[in-house]
């Protein structure tokens, strides 16, 4: 496998892993929790994945797909509570597989290409990049207040007392 290959696979594989993730902690919180800010300044759960959608479809499947790009990010963080729990996560996921499916079969000469996401000027390489690294700080957040809202160990990193098996691969992997 290609470096470039590696890049995009390993890529992808992270997005599922977060996207799986961020499900867990959805699947543990109420509705009114998922909706919950901690103050004026703060987003909720249900703010973090309707940007992450919006991240994920601005970024690659119109920077780097092509498609129409449509998004309103300023309405991301003031939606309080019109969405609920399982049209959140059906949203996020349908955006989420799509964007692994570009990433996984893009070819691998398209990195060095340039696009235009968001008004920069990157590479594709670049966007794919920004976007692991985006999912992944937010679901670091949603995490947190998963935990935070709820007291509980979500379990992530169990197998690593020895004591459990490890958890499967995201979505749609083989196990290594």
């Amino acid at each position: 496998m290609t470096i470039e290959r590696n890049f995009l696979v390993c890529s992808a594989k992270r997005m599922r892993q977060s996207l799986d993730r961020i499900e867990a902690c959805a699947r543990r919180l109420t509705d009114e929790q998922i909706w919950l800010r901690a103050g004026e300044n703060s987003n909720a759960c249900g703010n973090l994945c309707l940007h992450l959608a919006g991240n994920v479809r601005q970024w690659i499947l119109h920077g780097v797909g092509g498609a129409t790009d449509l998004r309103v990010r300023e309405a991301e963080f003031a939606a309080v509570g019109a969405v609920g729990r399982e049209e959140l996560l059906a949203g996020l996921r349908e955006t989420v597989e799509t964007a692994c499916g570009q990433i996984e079969t893009l070819p691998d000469a398209r990195l060095a290409e340039v696009c235009h996401p968001q008004n920069y000027t990157v590479t594709v390489l670049e966007a794919i990049y920004h976007v692991v690294e985006h999912f992944s700080l937010h679901t670091g957040q949603i995490i947190l207040l998963t935990k935070a809202l709820t007291g509980s160990d979500l379990g992530f990193y169990a197998h690593l007392n020895g004591t459990t098996t490890p958890p499967p691969p995201p979505s749609g992997q083989e196990q290594p």
